[in-house]
């Protein structure tokens, strides 16, 4: 009798769970679309109260001038996700890529006069996270395996002119190599500001960058989150 009491109760635990197993199975995809729905309803501004800060910091202001200065014949540029000029093949998790890399931003980018990516430069910070030296070397990788180089520079130890003429050489030599005879890239860019204007510019900007108040939000803000988990779907969203 005592069996059969024992069987007895093992077969009603295990209908119990299996009962519970399939209520939370069911209840899952419940919980998701209310949670998307919440998210949804959300209002963009409301929610997330927005305030104007600058595009650079103090270190990537001072090398973006040097670069420009160094290499007036090509377009440079700063701050570029990397989304906007890399192409993946979207056979898995366009998002999760996106989440991984794809949020990442070039610090300074040249290039041609066809806006063709040259090389990037990446500017590392004085301390810098575990997380946020993974974030960057992954950046690296992906620009390297695309054939863009990548210069790595410290933001206490920024080049000088002719040390970034120097460094880039070899991207402008086999830039220069691509274009037919006569011509280069870099040579049909627009022109350039005079130098008197151009001197009355940097000065303002000399003035405006002593205020504190609007710097940019940190590169490394994100660096603590964890990336998106896979959505299952090989589509772009």
């Amino acid at each position: 009798m005592l069996v059969t009491d024992s069987a007895s109760a093992v077969a009603l635990a295990s209908a119990l769970i299996l009962l519970l197993s399939i209520v939370f199975m069911r209840r899952k995809p419940e919980r998701s679309r209310a949670r998307s729905t919440r998210h949804d309803a959300l209002d963009t501004v409301a929610s997330w109260q927005p305030e104007a800060a600058r595009v650079l910091t103090a270190s990537e202001r001072k090398a973006f001038e040097t670069v420009r200065k160094a290499l007036p014949t090509y377009m440079v540029l700063a701050q570029v996700p990397l989304s906007r000029f890399l192409r993946v093949p979207t056979r898995n998790s366009y998002s999760q890529w996106v989440s991984r890399v794809g949020c990442l931003n070039a610090d300074v980018v040249v290039c041609d006069a066809a806006s063709q990516v040259l090389a990037v430069v990446d500017i590392r910070p004085a301390q810098q996270s575990g997380r946020g030296r993974q974030r960057h070397e992954r950046m690296s990788r992906v620009l390297r395996a695309a054939n863009i180089s990548v210069l790595t520079w410290h933001e206490a130890h920024l080049p000088s002119l002719s040390e970034v003429r120097a460094q880039l050489a070899p991207v402008l030599q086999q830039d220069r190599q691509r274009m037919p005879e006569g011509g280069f890239a870099g040579s049909n860019s627009m022109p350039l500001i005079p130098v008197a204007e151009m001197e009355e510019v940097l000065a303002h900007g000399d003035a405006l960058a002593q205020d504190a108040t609007m710097e940019p939000v940190p590169s490394t803000l994100f660096d603590e989150f964890d990336p998106l988990p896979a959505t299952g779907t090989g589509g772009r969203r």
